[in-house]
């Protein structure tokens, strides 16, 4: 972290008293300053990350490693004054550095400078040491617990959680996690979306996955409140230690709704010293949140750029397919038989919520069930009413494909079948065109509907017919008739 002199590197050397007799010597002694410094730097760091700058820079940047021998590491502050600051303030984190850089069991010593001119000095003992030390070892090493609850959702699987453009990246880092859990580039895995997007359903399939790959891993689920009173109740309870050592013996740690850290500095800090022990062990952590890391308020900027360091995936609202398909699953898990059009109209009002969906087909069975009545159009309309606000009545693509098969003679089936013959071609080419110009729907989903055809098929079947309108009255003729039919 901190680079130093030749010259100072000897001059640190003499204050020790070793006789520099021959150049060989010297060449030794700087040697061995520089291991020192090098691993002084990597306390620095260790100290850097759990104090806010201010507090690093005014205390313990100014430190100079002067020896290690039998043990014992030297460090020369400023003042009397620095040393019974520390003592009394950091002691606990700078014994827990030295511990782990050093080696466990190191003392530590004072080297107070009282002439800089001379390099004169008086050396002082660390007074506690040895005892924060073994009470802060808890921060660093790895604890062993034998057996806890996952707290997983085990409903909550990759086979049930419905695939779609719009959680794609998710989940296809959270198919990489399972796999090989702390040894991808995905660590941390952010999740971020609005509520009901899936974001818990997606998290806990990973860790039922992982649970499945590899049966010894440790898994954890936990809510951010849950943390938050997991956390207060072991401060009350004087056993931080114990609380710490819990969650640092995880091998995959989900936390869920990560934005109510906001504020609460004392949680934070405990989470940010469990998130680094992890980390930097290799184990997986699968954050979720509301709003990306930029996003959140009242969260140290310590964390915030730890959440930074893996994989920020949104998992957006479902978009029409996803919704539709969302709903075919469900109908099939729960036996609910709905016909295309309840479908259609069910997915193209119920846009924000996986839960919604959910929550409108077990109304509609429990309505269905307890009044032995048939699910219609009327009560789809009654239930998702209740639900969300219904959009005016917009033309839909069953709406076109009805108004086409009836102008051309034709069965509405023929214009989603694989029917070739001239007059079901163009038949299907003008309820394209027609689903594009009179109704919000995208061409996946006009395709979709017209026998899962592909976007470009749509997009070639509405150039072919925009072409033929300009030489074509019969056409034009045909096109607005049918338009009319289907406003009326």
């Amino acid at each position: 972290m901190h680079s130093i002199s030749t010259k100072r590197l000897v001059t640190q050397a003499c204050l020790w008293g070793d006789f520099l007799a021959s150049e060989g010597n010297t060449l030794y002694i700087i040697k061995e300053m520089q291991t020192i410094q090098q691993q002084w730097a990597q306390c620095q760091t260790i100290l850097a990350d759990n104090l806010t700058a201010s507090v690093y820079k005014m205390w313990f940047a100014p430190i100079v490693p002067m020896k290690f021998a039998d043990g014992v590491l030297v460090l020369q502050v400023k003042s009397q004054f620095v040393a019974e600051y520390i003592e009394e303030n950091y002691i606990q984190l700078l014994s827990a550095a030295i511990w782990r850089v050093f080696g466990q069991g190191t003392r530590l010593e004072y080297r107070v400078l009282i002439d800089a001119t001379s390099g004169a000095g008086t050396q002082l003992p660390s007074s506690a040491q040895h005892t924060a030390a073994v009470d802060n070892q808890a921060s660093f090493r790895q604890p062993v617990v034998n057996t806890f609850e996952s707290q997983l959702n085990n409903l909550y699987t990759f086979d049930s959680f419905i695939a779609g453009e719009p959680n794609k990246l998710a989940r296809t880092a959270g198919v990489a996690i399972a796999k090989q859990p702390g040894y991808t580039a995905f660590n941390p895995l952010f999740i971020y979306g609005g509520s009901g997007v899936g974001k818990t359903h997606l998290a806990n399939a990973i860790g039922n996955q992982v649970q499945a790959l590899h049966p010894q891993a440790r898994v954890l689920y936990v809510s951010a409140n849950t943390f938050k009173l997991q956390y207060q109740d072991a401060r009350n309870a004087n056993k931080i230690p114990d609380f710490l050592n819990f969650y640092q013996s995880v091998d995959v740690l989900i936390v869920d709704d990560i934005q109510y850290f906001a504020g609460l500095k004392g949680t934070q800090d405990t989470f940010f010293h469990i998130f680094n022990y992890l980390q930097q062990s290799r184990k997986q952590l699968i954050l979720t949140s509301d709003r990306p890391p930029i996003e959140l308020k009242d969260i140290e900027e310590r964390l915030l750029t730890r959440f930074k360091w893996g994989l920020s995936a949104e998992i957006a609202r479902p978009d029409y397919q996803l919704r539709r398909n969302i709903l075919v699953s469900k109908m099939r898990r729960d036996g609910i038989v709905l016909s295309d059009e309840i479908v259609d109209f069910i997915a193209q009002n119920v846009r924000d919520s996986v839960r919604d969906l959910e929550g409108v087909l077990a109304s509609l069975l429990a309505h269905s069930t307890l009044t032995d009545r048939e699910i219609d159009m009327a009560l789809a309309e009654q239930i998702v009413s209740h639900i969300v606000a219904i959009q005016p009545h917009q033309t839909t693509v069953g709406d076109v494909m009805k108004a086409v098969a009836e102008h051309y003679n034709i069965p509405e089936k023929a214009l989603s079948a694989q029917n070739r013959s001239r007059d079901i071609s163009q038949a299907r080419h003008v309820a394209a065109y027609l689903c594009k110009e009179l109704t919000s729907c995208s061409l996946a989903e006009i395709g979709f509907r017209m026998g899962k055809r592909t976007h470009a098929t749509m997009l070639h079947s509405i150039s072919l017919v925009r072409e033929q309108m300009e030489y074509d009255p019969v056409l034009r003729q045909h096109l607005a008739q049918i338009s009319s039919a289907i406003r009326n």
